[in-house]
């Protein structure tokens, strides 16, 4: 990459504002043929909002943008692509009851749907699989597949349109260490074909080794610029939320204690009728967290939504406390004293168009404290969710505020007020800093820590290794919907865990 060149995109003087609130103010931005950019800065901090402007979802209320050196004004998506810019977004854009390969191949092929060569389409589809290591079934619904399984349909769309100018908002999230490394691999082999990638993402360590340059937001401004050979993870945070960070979140040795969660030749079929769970047994203590790691799509989200009753087990048998936990009922693992954090927290964890304070009390709202023969206490509930919304730090207008309104980092705020709550006896937390920045994850994980620490028994369940490590007592590993390996966390190591994780079993 040569900076000499002219820029194949420059923004000059983005601004954007959505009412009174200023997402992008005055940014200049520019990418060079060859280059990847890193694009870093908390939650809010309009990255996407600037990305989105420049895929033309949105249009800027003032400033220019010139692609390959012609100034462009984008009214759609379409535009751009029709430019050579790609976006993987972090949120889908897919159409659940369509398969992978319709997905992929909506609106990029010419022609009328019916008259569409999909053998032709499904072929370049399964070479762009083998090519990227993105391997899926092309006949799969959208609606079947796990969160994870979705973000790899979103990087084969835009793979599959051919874009020399490709934004990538949080691509790794979802893979393994090696197909991390292979979709490395394949960035800088784009890159070395002058191809130019804008790579969004909150894995600093990520960004350092793959990007060229790094661009840091804060509060929709450009705040700093570097080349990534001349700088480091710990200013790069420090840049991003404006302050200093802890270098390492403190976390006491704590003995483990009575055994709190009891998971007994466990068997679990997905949405498709296939094994996803195959006889898993595990334990999880008192003052323990369980870190299951694991490439998404390998029976994670079966096996959670089984534990918290929104899913029935076809084997097995899930002890709490040593008492055997009813099956398929959710308000049951409630009562038991369990408490979920989803892997999502838009579809699954928070129902968007409530507000703030009628999502916080969504799982107690029928208990003798919010309501008594059928009449709601609403001094009672204004109380609670107000009290929550300060313990939390919950940046919202108001209680009555929809939860849609709020940003990554505060929805899962909501989820923690609201399940932690109760000091529940055992907490699944699945994914539960997947997109958020580095001053949001600090919150997060010094809240699970505090659970810890007060005697709740956790099973973390992350395809972020730097968090397993960060967080687990001890490591268990699924593939294939199988325990493959389980160590304590003093004697694990990354290179096992991820050898596991990618299948391979000791002898």
């Amino acid at each position: 990459m040569t900076y000499g060149k002219e820029p194949v995109v420059e923004m000059q003087g983005i601004t954007k504002r959505f009412l009174d609130v200023v997402a992008n103010k005055n940014i200049d931005f520019s990418l060079f043929p060859g280059e990847i950019c890193a694009l870093l800065g908390e939650n809010g901090a309009g990255k996407t909002t600037l990305m989105n402007i420049l895929f033309g979802y949105y249009s800027c209320d003032e400033g220019k943008i010139f692609i390959k050196g012609e100034e462009v004004s984008l009214s759609s998506p379409r535009d751009a692509i029709k430019r050579g810019v790609g976006m993987i977004h972090q949120h889908f854009t897919l159409v659940p009851s369509q398969t992978v390969l319709e997905n992929v191949i909506i609106g990029a092929e010419p022609g009328r749907w019916l008259l569409i060569d999909k053998k032709s389409a499904r072929e370049k589809l399964i070479r762009l699989q083998k090519k990227f290591g993105l391997l899926i079934d092309p006949d799969a619904e959208v609606w079947t597949l796990s969160v994870g399984e979705r973000q790899k349909v979103e990087i084969l769309k835009a793979l599959y349109r051919n874009v020399d100018i490709l934004i990538m908002d949080e691509p790794t999230a979802v893979l393994a260490l090696a197909e991390i490394v292979e979709l490395f691999k394949t960035l800088k082999a784009l890159a070395s074909e002058n191809r130019s990638i804008i790579f969004i993402s909150h894995k600093l360590h990520e960004v350092m080794e793959i990007s060229d340059r790094i661009v840091v937001l804060r509060n929709g401004e450009v705040v700093a610029e570097r080349k990534t050979g001349e700088t480091n993870v710990k200013e790069l945070a420090n840049l991003m939320v404006g302050r200093e960070l802890l270098e390492r979140i403190e976390k006491k040795e704590i003995t483990p204690g009575e055994r709190v969660l009891s998971v007994d030749d466990l068997t679990v079929l997905s949405d498709r009728g296939l094994e996803a769970v195959k006889k898993v047994s595990f334990s999880l203590h008192k003052y323990e967290i369980l870190g299951m790691a694991g490439v998404s799509g390998n029976g994670q989200k079966e096996l959670a939504e089984v534990l918290f009753g929104i899913r029935e087990k076809s084997g097995g048998k899930i002890f709490i406390k040593g008492k055997e936990l009813k099956d398929g009922n959710p308000h049951e693992s409630i009562k038991r004293g369990i408490a979920r954090i989803p892997e999502d927290r838009i579809d699954t964890g928070l129902l968007m168009d409530l507000s703030v304070e009628e999502n916080l009390i969504l799982e107690v709202h029928s208990t003798p404290a919010f309501q008594q023969r059928g009449l709601f206490n609403f001094q009672n509930i204004h109380n609670f969710s107000e009290t929550k919304i300060r313990e939390y730090n919950i940046k919202t207008d108001n209680r009555d505020a929809p939860t849609k309104t709020l940003s990554g980092g505060n929805l899962q705020k909501v989820i923690l007020a609201r399940e932690l709550a109760g000091e529940p006896i055992v907490l699944i937390a699945c994914q539960p800093t997947r997109g958020l920045d580095v001053g949001a994850m600090e919150y997060i994980h010094a809240r699970l820590l505090e659970q810890r620490d007060r005697g709740c028994g956790i099973l973390l369940i992350s395809e972020d290794l730097d968090e397993i490590f960060l967080l687990s007592d001890r490591i268990i590993v699924i593939y294939e919907g199988r325990i493959i390996g389980e160590a304590d966390i003093h004697q694990a190591t990354r290179e096992q865990i991820g050898l596991w994780m990618s299948g391979v079993e000791e002898k």
